[in-house]
């Protein structure tokens, strides 16, 4: 027997429940069945040999009610030391994937980080470490501090290897090369000339390259373990070559101790110690550029200020911002950063948000309103209480938001990883038979060897590997600085498909807030009597539309007149007595009812419709006074950004509840063509779904408020406006400011990086794909050159460093 719970959405009432039990009770195999509908959970107790749980499910699904997988499974990302290349990522991926109780795992090449989803009760994060540890990798604390601060002492070892290395690979170079350079000839101390010293020459070769081969000790030791493994990497392709060249030159030297003078031109020192140092550049080249890549979560992590004043015991304490709890009052002083979120409770001030929203102006703040951690107090010093501390405040949720993403894959990638896995081996092999294949040629053994070290380092899996990655963590960085949050590299290239975009018209294109647009009266009252006079009546109606005659009142410093005998009429109006006089406001109906003639108004409020707008008519004493139009005004940006869509070959809609005539009126006025009006909240996603019927990428940009089904539906959701709240569940870009440029940002955004990749991926192949030939002698063949190992690994270390330069480009990426 076995007892599950099962969480169930999409249950209304209590007879959903018993329906939902019923059914379940009825299926051979369950013992009992119970459904609490408060906690939306079904409990069942079953016969495992009669019955699957997924026949329960399908079972549920059947009556018509979703069941929400719950995760069993946590979740860590654990920065990696020592990865080298993406066969590196991938043999760490494929180990930990195999292990039981891990569900997912995913490396991470270019940010060094592995993202696992693991079951607690199979396996312990320990044992994941030690998978890795015996690999041959080192695994870092998961705290993001360990990860930043060995980033930096990564960067500074390599340079010091790099510089080691290059203080005796010059003097090496200027040993073996110098004498060649005809037009320049460099003076060689006579005891190490190579005709009449040979040993000498060969001894100090030796002792100047041992030094080199200490400081890139760790392709050594990292290339041969994963050949032991039977999982290689470029630092085998290293290590395999650079040794080859070592063993030949050491069999060398013997042979010139024993008497063999000629033995002297198989020295190949300078081509081990060379390679190794350029390799090094390139590798601390790589590790500058690969931290610049991650700068954007830098930034974020370093906007929370490291200290807060409270207010204990009636005095202001300084105390470190972990300390800080919920219900705590903080003072900010102007000039200093707010360090959790919270509600103001005293004072007012301005406070700049554009590093959380991307928004450039101040906001204004008072009691009551809400203020973010990392914003930045301007004016006036606020007391405010901590509602939010730690890992939930806003800048944790964004930083979060953006390290998933970083974290993420694009479809993109596929074919990359897949190559990367069976790169390294086919290298190998390609060398091994291009060294025997000179051989048989009848080629020299030094030939030969030139040959199959010249393979092996110039193929560049490390390129392959930082392709993808790297630009969508520099793109999403990117986007995060301007309050644009991507969720993942899959709506990242998505988005730049999307041909077709539908826009929620209240509060996406219209401010979602009525506002007073025209005042019209009659010849014998004043314009400000008769706004006055609406407002006194509308004082304490709680109509949006009367709520937006009050404000229009309050911000014109009108004052309100306290009314007697409120009569609200239910779909008509209001009916008040003000100052001894009795005013009615409301619909024409209100007006036919009550047998109020409108004169010449007519024809005005018939146009007022026509604009979109609502007419209000408000008589006095059963005598028409005039009309005051409210409506849902429209965002400044909506008409330009629909402009600059429309300019980039994109189809835009307008989908809205509203009667077609305000549709049509609103759409009119920011040059929207097809609109889809009078929609109910739960049938927009079925629009969405017929416009995908007909081959179109849609993206849906709603307020994320009732547009979630479509946000869903949508190949793209894009949640707008959402300020502060970045947790918008059902949506794939959450655009924080209330612009709909942004959204033109997003799409430009996602087609940039996208492009980056593609070149990325196009140059990381393309090298390989025509630089592994060259080096085998494909060139000699046809009398051409033969490619000098240095040069080989000079191209190798160049073609990682360049794919990342590239990535770094999208930095300019300006948003419009």
């Amino acid at each position: 027997m076995k007892k599950e719970s099962i969480k169930i959405s999409g249950m209304s009432c209590a007879a959903c429940a018993q329906r939902i039990e019923k059914t379940v009770k009825n299926m051979d195999g369950v013992i009992n069945a119970s459904v609490n509908f408060a906690a939306e959970k079904l409990t069942v107790e079953y016969d495992s040999a009669k019955l699957e749980l997924s026949q329960i499910v399908q079972a549920i699904e059947k009556v018509g009610y979703s069941v929400i997988e719950q995760s069993e499974f946590s979740s860590v990302t654990i920065p990696i030391e020592g990865m080298t290349c993406a066969a590196c990522a991938q043999r760490i991926e494929k180990t930990v994937q195999k292990m039981d109780g891990v569900k997912n795992a995913s490396v991470n090449f270019a940010s060094e980080k592995l993202s696992v989803e693991y079951d607690e009760a199979k396996i312990k994060i320990s044992a994941i470490r030690q998978a890795i540890e015996k690999l041959g990798y080192k695994p870092l604390q998961t705290e993001k501090k360990s990860a930043n601060d060995n980033e930096e002492k990564n960067i500074s070892a390599l340079w010091k290897k790099f510089i080691v290395s290059a203080v005796f690979s010059i003097p090496l170079l200027y040993l073996t090369m110098g004498s060649m350079i005809s037009w320049l000839p460099l003076p060689i101390p006579a005891f190490l000339d190579m005709m009449h010293h040979p040993l000498n020459y060969a001894v100090a070769q030796i002792v100047l390259t041992i030094p080199v081969i200490i400081a890139g000790y760790k392709f050594y030791t990292v290339g041969f373990k994963a050949l032991i493994q039977k999982s290689p990497n470029m630092d085998s392709l290293i290590a395999i070559g650079t040794s080859a060249a070592v063993i030949y030159g050491l069999y060398s030297t013997y042979q010139i101790s024993v008497g063999n003078t000629e033995a002297v031109d198989g020295l190949y020192f300078e081509s081990a110690a060379v390679i190794i140092t350029l390799i090094l550049l390139g590798k601390s080249l790589e590790a500058v550029s690969k931290g610049k890549t991650s700068e954007a979560i830098k930034k974020l992590m370093g906007l929370a200020p490291k200290t807060a004043i409270v207010i204990k015991n009636g005095k202001e304490t300084v105390i470190p911002i972990d300390k800080v709890e919920i219900g705590d009052i903080i003072v900010v002083k102007p000039g200093d950063k707010i360090p959790v979120d919270g509600v103001v409770t005293q004072g007012h001030t301005s406070i700049d948000e554009s590093m959380l929203t991307g928004e450039s102006m101040p906001i204004d703040k008072k009691t009551g309103d809400e203020v973010f951690a990392a914003s930045i107090n301007k004016t006036g010093s606020v007391h405010f209480k901590a509602t939010k501390i730690g890992g939930d405040t806003v800048l944790a949720q964004i930083i979060k938001l953006v390290e998933d993403a970083q974290g993420s894959k694009a479809p993109i990638a596929k074919m990359a990883d897949i190559v990367s896995g069976y790169f390294v081996p086919i290298v190998v092999l390609v060398a091994v038979l291009a060294f025997a294949a000179w051989l048989i040629s009848g080629q020299t053994l030094v030939f030969a060897l030139t040959i199959f070290i010249s393979v092996l380092v110039i193929a560049c899996p490390c390129a392959l590997g930082l392709a993808t990655p790297t630009a969508i963590m520099v793109g999403t960085g990117k986007g995060a600085e301007y309050g644009i949050l991507i969720k993942g590299g899959e709506a990242l290239e998505t988005t730049h498909k999307i041909n077709t975009i539908v826009f929620d018209k209240t509060g996406t294109i219209t401010e979602g807030e009525p506002e007073v647009t025209d005042i019209i009266t009659v010849p014998d009252i004043s314009r400000n009597r008769l706004l006055q006079l609406a407002a006194s009546a509308e004082k304490g109606s709680e109509h949006p539309l009367g709520e937006a005659i009050v404000r229009r009142a309050q911000s014109e410093n009108l004052e309100l007149i306290d009314g007697d005998n409120f009569n609200a009429i239910p779909g008509h109006g209001i009916e008040v007595e003000i100052s001894g006089a009795k005013v009615l406001i409301g619909n024409k109906k209100l007006m036919s009812d009550k047998n109020i003639s409108l004169d010449n108004l007519d024809d005005k409020s018939n146009q007022l419709a026509g604009e979109g707008k609502t007419p209000m008519y408000i008589a006095m004493n059963n005598k028409i006074s005039g009309i005051i139009a409210v409506a849902d005004v429209v965002k400044r940006s909506s008409s330009k950004a629909i402009k600059k869509l429309q300019s980039m070959g994109i189809e835009v809609a307008m989908i809205t509840g509203d009667n077609q005539k305000t549709a049509e009126a609103i759409a009119k006025q920011v040059g929207i063509d097809k609109v889809l009006a009078e929609v109910l909240p739960q049938d927009k996603s079925d629009e969405v779904k017929k416009l995908q019927s007909e081959g179109k990428k849609v993206a849906m940009v709603g307020d994320g408020i009732n547009d979630a089904p479509a946000l869903v539906q949508a190949d793209i959701g894009i949640a707008i406006g959402s300020g502060t709240d970045v947790a918008m569940e059902s949506a794939d870009i959450v655009l924080m400011k209330n612009d709909l440029m942004d959204v033109a940002t997003a799409i430009n955004l996602s087609k940039s990086t996208i492009r980056t990749i593609k070149q990325n991926l196009f140059w990381a192949f393309g090298y390989n794909v025509a630089g592994i030939p060259v080096a085998a002698g494909v060139l000699y063949l046809f009398g051409g050159p033969l490619l000098n190992p240095m040069f080989a690994a000079a191209a190798m270390s160049l073609s990682s460093v360049s794919v990342l330069i590239n990535a770094l480009r999208l930095k300019k990426f300006k948003p419009y």
